[in-house]
């Protein structure tokens, strides 16, 4: 028994031997490779799976897409807040409301201001008087009466109350305070920055307010807006030939809308390794939101560039690489730069290959057996 477990044994393994010799040898009638050439036997099946054709310029149009975020342009958006601690006391605006820069949003009645506002008469009475002293010496001292050091002391005197005043109507205008129809103990009138809508309202009258509160108005002129586009960093030198810009919204699904760069960050994010570009939109009809998410498409002008089918083009274990014909069964792996041009279902080959060299279009993985 046990010799004969040991002659099968034997024989299995001389038939094993023989398959895989048969199986070398079928191989090596298929393929001969030298280097990164290809001879391709005259017998082998594959032949009549392999096209060729040459490779052609033809217009390509650069693309990319980035995340986007809409918000309102910066120019053009205002949170009004109280600026003294006080008690709202009238309100002007709700919200949907549109407004002038200027017109009044709230009253506020404030110790605070009181103060300002104090500070600023008192300015002016101590400027008047001192003005009229100067007055009053200069023409003493016309009439022989007075003394020019007084004089020059009351000049002296007057340029610092004026210097004071100008510093307390400077104050006050801040607020845009009109210094002549101010009267003392009036409440505050806080008015609006920028013509625009009101597109959010907190004012309750009579409510006590912080110094430190936060916005209780934002108006906002939204007829335009920017998408903050986070552009990767391997795509900023495509940024130079965009052409066109089209942002999708998953709220607009159906809507393209087109877009102009105003401005590209000089800071690349660290982590994210992207640059801001701020992509100005125009939004009349309001159904770009702030804060709504999107995607942004940026297309270059066209420019000729060689192409090839994406079957054509094959990966390596660190490069991509195409097989060029060099005559009857003849091929040669070359490796290639490619860009993908998933529109048209194509590749760019920007380096590697030339205008006219004829490579395998279809077919081309059977050579992935001849590496």
């Amino acid at each position: 028994m046990k010799k004969r477990l040991s002659s099968l044994f034997c024989l299995f393994v001389c038939v094993a031997c023989a398959n895989r010799s048969g199986s070398d040898e079928t191989a090596g009638k298929t393929f001969s490779v030298e280097g990164e050439y290809i001879t391709v036997a005259e017998q082998s099946p594959v032949l009549k799976h392999i096209k060729i054709q040459p490779v052609e310029k033809g217009d390509y149009r650069p693309s990319f897409s980035a995340s986007g975020v809409v918000t309102a342009i910066p120019s053009q958006y205002a949170g009004i807040a109280s600026p003294f601690a006080g008690r709202i006391v009238k309100a002007w605006v709700c919200p949907g409301q549109r407004v002038a820069a200027g017109s009044p949003v709230f009253a506020v009645s404030s110790p605070d201001f009181t103060e300002i506002g104090k500070a600023c008469f008192q300015a002016r009475a101590e400027m008047e008087l001192a003005q009229k002293n100067l007055l009053r010496e200069r023409d003493l001292l016309a009439n022989r009466v007075g003394v020019a050091k007084e004089v020059e002391e009351i000049e002296a005197d007057c340029e610092i109350k004026r210097t004071e005043y100008e510093r307390a109507l400077a104050a006050i205008q801040v607020y845009q305070v009109d210094p002549d129809s101010l009267t003392l103990g009036q409440p505050l009138v806080v008015r609006s920055p920028l013509a625009g809508e009101v597109v959010k309202s907190e004012i309750v009258v009579g409510q006590y307010i912080r110094e430190d509160a936060d916005a209780l108005v934002i108006v906002a002129d939204l007829d335009r807006v920017w998408v903050k586009a986070q552009v990767k960093e391997k795509d900023l030198p495509l940024l130079d030939c965009v052409a066109d810009i089209r942002i999708s919204l998953p709220a607009l699904p159906d809507t393209l809308i087109t877009g102009t760069i105003r401005y590209v960050g000089y800071l690349l994010d660290e982590e994210t390794r992207s640059v801001e570009v701020m992509v100005e939109c125009e939004n009349r009809d309001r159904r770009m939101k702030p804060f709504m998410y999107g995607t942004v498409r940026f297309t270059g002008t066209p420019a000729p560039a060689v192409m090839a089918p994406e079957a054509a083009v094959l990966q390596g274990e660190d490069s991509r690489y195409v097989i060029v014909s060099e005559g009857k069964n003849h091929f040669r792996k070359v490796n290639v730069t490619t860009v993908p041009d998933a529109e048209n279902h194509r590749t760019v080959i920007l380096s590697g290959v030339g205008e006219g060299e004829a490579v395998v279009t279809e077919g081309a993985f059977y050579f992935i057996e001849a590496r």
